[in-house]
């Protein structure tokens, strides 16, 4: 070999080796508190992505740096959770918007990052070396009673959000509440809006009513709107189900807080119509649109995302997940619910049953507010993982296939 030839072959070594580094997975971490609290089906891991997020760490939006954003509620922040070297580690945690009034809903969208507060929308974009900030809607209905304002663009490029009641049971005195509203991107109200020509000028920006308190919605393949729905207290243990998914209509009534939904399970073909809330009379609750999946009362359903874009099986990405908050509502503690993840799975556009993904966050007996974590946001990372935000315990967890 000459002395040419031996370079050559150490380049060429030296090649191999630069590709095989920039290739490869993620390293696989040592086993964490997380992994070993929380169960998951065979072949998946958990590890804690980000801890010690003080504020009440809630909804996330993957940017297009790859990199996952976060808001802060209570800490009044927008925060960026960079993982550069891959290690399923944040490398830190970044500033990217102070002082909002309890930011929660967060989505990125034609290079701005909106976000909802409790009484606006604001959109941030990069400027330089700091952001660029301008409000979008500055009249949202105030954080009195539930205050969480969750927003996404939709298929059709408009902007919804969700607004709660703003209480426990009662009409609202503003039409704006127990709804979803729809703006354009730049907060002006669409031409094709059901209410556009109401009397009631708060009640043109709104959607969909008769929802208390959606906390995450989402669109189906088919494009289809589906939020999940956290109903009333005060009826019991077991009343009224929990409507985990409500098929959101435009212009459509969805029963607060005259009706719900009775029975557990999918409600094929609106078969379980809505029943009326005994404290309630006078309203025809067949006019009301009904949930098309419930669970037990009180589970408190609130972040949801499409297993579509992740790198899990087949049968996990044709599945739609949703974070269980677990209410404080149940008296008896046999019946506490539990704060979890669940899979549905997905048959002909239709949640067709569910099942446990991810448990663990509670003890035997122990209510979800005393758990060492609950689970709130959910959503799916540039690298196919899954991220799960929890505001009880401050983290971020980061969630994947690694194989059986």
């Amino acid at each position: 070999m000459t002395h040419w030839d031996r370079w050559v072959w150490v380049a060429a070594l030296a090649v191999a080796g630069v590709v095989w580094f920039a290739s490869r997975p993620p390293a696989q971490p040592a086993p964490d508190e997380a992994a070993r609290r929380i169960r998951l089906p065979p072949g998946f891991a958990i590890q804690i992505f980000a801890e010690n997020l003080e504020g009440a760490p809630r909804m996330m939006s993957v940017g297009p740096d790859g990199q996952l954003y976060l808001t802060l509620m209570y800490g009044g922040q927008v925060v960026r959770l960079p993982d550069q070297n891959r290690d399923g580690r944040a490398d830190r945690v970044e500033v990217v918007a102070n002082n909002l009034e309890l930011p929660h809903g967060i989505e990125w969208h034609q290079g701005w990052l909106y976000v909802a507060t409790s009484t606006t929308v604001v959109r941030l974009r990069p400027r330089g070396r700091g952001w660029v900030q301008e409000t979008v809607v500055s009249d949202l209905p105030g954080p009195s009673g539930h205050f969480t304002r969750t927003l996404h663009v939709g298929p059709d490029g408009k902007l919804y959000v969700s607004v709660g009641s703003e209480t426990n049971f009662g009409p609202e005195r503003d039409p704006r509440r127990a709804a979803i509203l729809r703006f354009n991107p730049d907060g002006s109200l669409p031409a094709d809006n059901p209410f556009l020509q109401d009397p009631d000028p708060r009640r043109r920006a709104v959607w969909a009513e008769g929802l208390k308190n959606s906390v995450d919605f989402t669109w189906t393949p088919r494009g289809e709107l589906w939020a999940t729905h956290n109903g009333t207290d005060h009826l019991g243990d077991d009343l009224p189900p929990e409507e985990v998914i409500v098929a959101v209509q435009p212009g459509g009534f969805h029963g607060w807080p005259y009706c719900y939904t009775p029975g557990l399970g999918l409600n094929l073909k609106a078969e379980r119509a809505e029943v009326p809330d005994p404290r309630t009379q006078g309203f025809d609750c067949r006019k009301a649109v009904p949930a098309i999946f419930t669970a037990p009362a009180h589970s408190a359903p609130l972040g949801m995302t499409w297993g579509s874009k992740s790198h899990f099986p087949p049968e996990y990405r044709n599945s739609l997940f949703i974070a269980y908050h677990g209410s404080l509502g149940v008296q008896n503690p046999a019946n506490y619910r539990d704060c979890k993840i669940e899979r549905f799975e997905i048959q002909n556009g239709l949640p067709l049953r569910a099942e446990v993904f991810a448990t663990g966050w509670r003890e035997p007996g122990q209510m979800c507010r005393d758990a060492w974590g609950r689970p709130v946001g959910l959503v799916i990372g540039a690298d196919g993982a899954m991220y799960v935000s929890d505001a009880r315990g401050g983290r971020v967890y980061r969630i994947w296939y690694r194989g059986r």
